[in-house]
């Protein structure tokens, strides 16, 4: 079973649903930079207080950053019991790809699968609308829509090219797209 996986797909495509269900089924570490950052700073670790310091700012964290909490992660998880890891929403573009495929090779833990979960545009608008969130609103979704296929289709050229991408699609209830995903990891 593969168990080295990265997630990509456009905001509103259930990333981080799908991510916690098959890291609970299959005991992996979920990897979500957003959380591994908070985690960092709550732990007050010396990465952590480097990166609160640049949000508090309102500056965005640096690659080489966000690179060195994931190898801590990584690091961590191989020694504690060497299990599979499931990463969501990093890496974000083509050079943060290739930083991160020089990082997992000098750890020995190669990406063994990426999946990417595809949605029409139009129920991702309905499902990002349906949030509620202030923030969320037609032209908004659009914009971050657009913005993420500019930045993730150099991506998803990379990681199929590197034979490691499969397509799932996204629609349907989260127990029929997470079965879909598991399919794969056979």
């Amino acid at each position: 079973m593969k168990k080295r996986l990265l997630f990509l797909g456009p905001p509103g495509a259930g990333k981080g649903t799908q991510a916690e269900l098959l890291a609970a089924a299959h005991n992996l570490l979920h990897l979500s930079t957003g959380d591994l950052l908070r985690a960092e700073v709550a732990a007050g670790t010396s990465l952590g207080m480097e990166a609160e310091a640049v949000m508090a700012s309102g500056a965005l964290v640096s690659d080489e950053l966000v690179l060195a909490i994931v190898r801590s992660r990584l690091e961590t998880q191989a020694a504690s019991d060497g299990g599979g890891w499931l990463l969501d929403g990093f890496p974000r573009n083509l050079a943060q790809a290739e930083a991160l495929g020089q990082l997992l090779e000098e750890l020995h833990q190669p990406i063994e699968l990426v999946v990417l979960l595809e949605l029409d545009d139009a129920v991702l608008l309905q499902r990002l609308l349906g949030r509620g969130r202030a923030d969320d609103n037609e032209s908004v979704i659009r914009h971050r829509l657009e913005v993420y296929r500019e930045q993730t289709a150099p991506l998803i050229r990379y990681y199929r090219e590197a034979a490691l991408l499969q397509s799932v699609e996204a629609h349907g209830t989260v127990d029929t797209i997470a079965a879909r995903i598991t399919d794969l990891l056979a």
